[in-house]
């Protein structure tokens, strides 16, 4: 076990900020650094793009698979590990968050619900290869070593995941500009909590982030979501305190510092009520070797 959870960045592979793969009929070995690294985060985002073959991976206590033909994404942060490559094809594709466009980070960054593969058809299969194909002759280092070649890398980057935006979109039913105003502050929210929310623990820190009165976040956000603010705010420090219990070796009352409480009963209180059982239950459950 570990005091932390591994977060890797792209700095030892590239210093670009970006890496795009192809995958020719790749099964995981213990060598395979883009699958096999164990329970870790990523700083940088994940696409995956599977034209065949099978992919499993533990998301944040979820197992996600993947079959072809689909696509899938990973955000900065979400803890998860490489379960299985079986005879995959397709493209994977690590980059910064800067290097992302504000309209295609919104999407994902702020989805208001969760986010599972996607299965495409021969259009976008089709789409997709063509794009990725391009960007992958474009990032040479004669490219992306000089200001008008990675202005274009960064544009093919914007057109390779504005695709996965469009089919994300697709099956959500969703379109950001036709949004009420009441889940566009609901999307600020909750982007703000995601990052916030080991120092801000009230709705009304958030409401005066948002430049609102509190009484009208929590009905707004109660009105688009069926919850309260605050369900949301614990939501977010519950899924990092099940994190650190399951893949670190540190204790409850650590835990609770690190997640910004000063009292940790009250911590321990809030997670018993909420997930039905005690945190050193959780962990005992759950506990995974480091």
């Amino acid at each position: 076990m570990k005091q932390t959870i591994p977060t890797y960045d792209l700095n030892s592979i590239t210093r670009h900020g970006i890496l795009i793969e192809r995958i020719e009929s790749r099964t995981m070995s213990a060598e395979d650094y883009l699958f096999d690294k164990g329970i870790h985060r990523d700083s940088h985002y994940i696409f995956a793009f599977l034209e065949s073959g099978r992919a499993g991976m533990m998301v944040d206590f979820k197992m996600i698979e993947m079959c072809s033909t689909s696509v899938f994404f990973l955000l900065p942060g979400q803890v998860h590990e490489g379960i299985l490559v079986e005879e995959v094809t397709g493209w994977f594709m690590a980059v910064e968050a800067d290097l992302l466009s504000d309209a295609v980070r919104s999407v994902f960054e702020e989805s208001l619900v969760d986010i599972h593969p996607v299965s495409i058809d021969e259009n976008w299969t089709e789409k997709l290869n063509a794009c990725a194909g391009i960007l992958q002759m474009s990032c040479t280092e004669e490219m992306l070593g000089s200001k008008e070649g990675f202005l274009v890398v960064r544009s093919l980057v914007n057109a390779f995941t504005g695709l996965f935006t469009l089919i994300f979109l697709g099956v959500n039913h969703t379109e950001a500009s036709g949004e009420s105003r009441a889940a566009q502050l609901t999307r600020k929210f909750r982007i703000l909590v995601r990052k916030e929310f080991k120092t801000m623990k009230s709705p009304s820190a958030y409401a005066g982030l948002l430049n609102i009165s509190p009484g009208y976040l929590t009905e707004v956000i109660r009105e688009v979501t069926g919850r309260s603010a605050q369900y949301w705010i614990h939501q977010q420090v519950l899924i990092e305190a099940k994190r650190l219990l399951s893949f670190t070796q540190l204790s409850v009352k650590e835990i609770a510092y690190e997640l910004g409480y000063s009292d940790h009963t009250y911590f321990s209180r809030l997670f018993s009520k909420t997930e039905g059982c005690p945190a050193s239950q959780f962990r005992d459950k759950n506990r995974k070797r480091g």
